[in-house]
């Protein structure tokens, strides 16, 4: 194979959010948008689930501004600890090794995100699944060397997939019914994460600020000039560091924003373009004009699993579902050089936030 003919775009996969503030990194930019001091918001960040984060937060109380960013790191190492695909020893891939079909101990945190999944894959038909390891693998995208299988080899990789034959057994166990079963739970963890990163602030007693994980957020209250946060949507194209839309948060709630997008992870072979957004159906990537799905939601896990399902299915069924379960979303399709946006029902009544 001609190494020269790929183009390799493997960076990550949701970075498409952001504070207006670091999006832009200008002072003078954002004070224009919302006359806000920023001398009084506290802002660390760091690396974690192979993306970065960045945690913006203020508080009328004192707070211990290490034992804040402690506290932070320790509950992100926790969740490493359960749900990373990426070492030996979490939660999920002792599961994933254990090739039997008897009932194991997952704990409650991994059970709760496949209930929320099973939902949201009845919902999308199927195309969203957490059994997709095997097929991201197959395609090459957990490494530097995307290929693309055969129809046989797609075909076997199928026959190992499905969520059908993951079993709940209580709040506490699962049951693979084929042994060889893999579950990656990246598609909706780092929502998750982001509200058990927001629920630590909170527990602080940190009821203003603004948590961003690899482009994925979640806001309550607002700044210390009583402006609310402002969130940044990137332009759905490669290379387009542009900003797209501009929401304005509510203040008087929590609400996460989650994107899914093409357009940053994908590489081009001979003037086809594959996404790393896989059909579990098909075990292929998708091939319609939906570039990019971002869900505003009350919980950033429910709305972490949608923007990917919803992104799977294209603009057409996508919307339809999303009408169907009330799920606030914005879709953009490229056709040629132009974005078109819709939106779907929820997100037309959605009066808590402004989006422009």
């Amino acid at each position: 194979m001609n190494e020269q003919k790929w183009n390799i775009k493997p960076v990550s996969l949701k970075m498409k959010s952001f504070d207006l503030f670091n999006y832009y990194g200008l002072i003078l930019f954002f004070s224009l948008l919302s006359g806000c001091s920023e001398q009084a918001v506290q802002k660390f960040e760091g690396a974690a689930q192979g993306t970065t984060y960045h945690i913006s937060y203020w508080s009328e109380l004192p707070v211990e501004v290490k034992a804040v960013e402690a506290s932070v790191k320790n509950e992100l190492d926790a969740i490493d600890k359960t749900l990373s695909n990426y070492r030996p020893d979490s939660v999920i891939e002792k599961f994933n090794s254990t090739e039997n079909a008897d009932s194991q101990e997952v704990g409650n945190e991994i059970v709760s995100l496949v209930r929320i999944a099973q939902s949201v894959v009845q919902a999308s038909q199927g195309c969203f699944d957490l059994t997709t390891k095997p097929l991201f693998d197959l395609w090459g995208f957990r490494g530097d060397a995307p290929a693309i299988p055969d129809e046989a080899g797609v075909l076997k990789t199928l026959s190992k997939i499905g969520m059908e034959k993951l079993e709940v057994v209580d709040d506490t166990h699962l049951r693979k019914k084929q042994a060889d079963l893999k579950v990656d739970l990246s598609s909706i963890a780092q929502g998750y994460s982001v509200g058990k990163i927001s629920r630590v602030l909170e527990q602080n007693g940190i009821n203003n600020y603004l948590v961003e994980i690899g482009g994925e957020l979640q806001t309550r209250g607002h700044k210390p000039d009583s402006q609310p946060w402002r969130i940044a949507l990137e332009r759905p194209l490669p290379g387009e560091q542009r900003m797209q839309k501009r929401i304005t948060m509510p203040k008087e709630s929590p609400m996460a924003v989650m994107t899914s997008g093409t357009y940053n992870h994908y590489f081009d072979y001979q003037g086809q373009r594959y996404s790393h957004i896989l059909d579990a159906r098909t075990g292929r990537p998708i091939t319609h004009d939906l570039v990019s799905v971002t869900v505003i939601h009350e919980d950033p896990t429910i709305a972490d699993a949608w923007d990917t399902a919803l992104l799977c299915m294209g603009q057409k069924d996508g919307l339809q579902a999303a009408n169907a379960a009330k799920i606030p979303a914005l879709f953009i399709q490229q056709q040629g050089t132009n974005l078109i946006e819709s939106r779907s029902e929820a997100l037309n009544t959605l009066d808590r936030i402004t989006l422009e």
